[in-house]
């Protein structure tokens, strides 16, 4: 009987264990430092309104960007084009996959018009991958740059391109023909983390793409930037800063990777903003004409303010040289 009586309460009534409620996981609670307010504005209303008059997709709604509410507000917006389905299905973004639908020919001037009625003295524009389109959805990029300069010709471009997998070389020359004047493709992590956050490209691949735009017109502004957060070490962040160094490019960006969905890969570190800061300052000793390294930097964050911070810098770099030559 002594037996029974320390027995395990399922050996006796095994239902009871089917009753019991299991245990839930754990929700990841987002820190104070990175908590934004809903947003409510009328500019960011009208904002909205704006890019659903022009059968426009914006990043910043499909990768549920953290700052929609205070870009959107201030009617700065980035334009995602070649519509709103990619052909990857990486690990951290929240843009639905699946077979994307025919490009549409109306889109480069529906672009430029949205940013002629927002008054926009810099636009980013950026694209799901179109792995399915012979080049990528190059020519788009070029239609999309040369409708913005045609209707709006002092009005800033930056494009922020997928990889153009098996063709890039080609992709990137047609664009390159068209003179953005900021070029950016985010390496978005470290090499070890590419076959579990970013399976479909490859990290060298994506280095040589920023590289073969500076050697075709050194004039370009080219960016990139990394998400922290997804399991990353110190000396690996240390390494892509090098390796986008060896490929001469301007601008880095550095932000907390977040959770769209149960389903994405989960956080596995919030750094807090100091961790930014070291960062930071690691970044810009090692020569990068400008760093944006926060908790909620994304790659066209303050973009506009950053490209005239960025043509500043290179101004300053380039009169130094001239006087010590």
């Amino acid at each position: 009987m002594q037996g029974w009586r320390n027995a395990p309460r399922a050996s006796i009534c095994p239902l009871m264990n089917d009753l019991t409620p299991l245990p839930r996981p754990e929700r990841q609670r987002k820190p104070d430092w990175i908590r934004v307010k809903a947003p409510t504005s009328a500019g960011f209303a009208a904002t909205r309104e704006l890019m659903r008059s022009k059968s426009l997709t914006t990043v910043c709604e499909e990768a549920a960007c953290p700052n929609i509410g205070e870009c959107w507000s201030k009617k700065h917006a980035t334009v995602m084009i070649l519509g709103d389905t990619c052909t990857r299905a990486c690990a951290f973004c929240n843009v639905k996959t699946g077979m994307p639908r025919a490009v549409d020919p109306m889109e480069p001037n529906n672009v430029a018009d949205a940013a002629a009625q927002m008054g926009l003295q810099h636009i980013v524009v950026t694209s799901v991958d179109r792995d399915d389109l012979p080049d990528g959805g190059a020519k788009q990029f070029v239609k999309v740059i040369e409708a913005i300069r045609k209707s709006n010709p002092t009005t800033t471009i930056e494009i922020l391109t997928p990889d153009f997998r098996n063709k890039h070389e080609a992709a990137v020359e047609m664009i390159v023909a068209a003179r953005p004047d900021v070029y950016n493709h985010n390496l978005e992590t470290v090499p070890r983390l590419y076959p579990t956050i970013r399976p479909g490209a490859r990290y060298y691949a994506s280095i040589r793409l920023l590289e073969t735009v500076k050697k075709l017109d050194p004039s370009i502004f080219t960016k990139s930037g990394i998400m922290l957060g997804l399991g990353e070490q110190r000396l690996e962040v240390h390494q892509v800063m090098d390796d986008m160094r060896s490929a001469d490019i301007d601008f880095l960006t550095m932000g907390q990777y977040l959770q769209p969905t149960p389903r994405h890969a989960k956080v596995e570190e919030f750094v807090p903003p100091a961790g930014f800061q070291a960062y930071g300052a690691i970044a810009r000793a090692k020569g990068f004409l400008l760093v944006a390294s926060s908790p909620l930097t994304r790659s066209s964050y303050h973009a506009g303010d950053d490209f005239a911070k960025m043509r500043e810098a290179r101004a300053a770099k380039l009169a130094k040289a001239a006087v010590t030559a």
